[in-house]
């Protein structure tokens, strides 16, 4: 079977890309929307595991792949794992995302 070039429309469809490059929220909406407190954000942004948006303010903003981590973190943490080995992990997986978003970009602009 032949497999299908993906059109830069259909990319854009199927990922939504302009709005989760635009998706950025506070502290406080990223805790209610993942269940994970404010503290423990807080906490994992001080570890490095999660980023700010802008590390210069005094509001805590996240992005749109900080929000997943944060997620996929707290998934791991209830299934058993610890904070380091959860951050590992997602860190991980989260690189390789990055890469495939690269490479879908550089797709779309051919």
């Amino acid at each position: 079977m032949e497999e299908k070039k993906l059109s830069p429309a259909d990319v854009n469809i199927l990922m939504d890309v302009d709005f989760l490059v635009s998706v950025i929220v506070g502290i406080g909406e990223v805790a209610n929307i993942t269940g994970v407190p404010q503290r423990k954000i807080r906490y994992w942004d001080e570890k490095g595991y999660i980023e700010p948006v802008d590390k210069e303010s005094t509001y805590r903003q996240y992005d749109y792949l900080n929000i997943k981590r944060i997620v996929l973190i707290k998934e791991l943490l209830d299934e058993g794992y610890t904070l380091e080995v959860s951050a590992k992990k997602v860190i991980e997986r989260c690189t390789k995302i990055e890469e495939i978003f690269q490479r879908l970009k550089r797709q779309s602009n051919n």
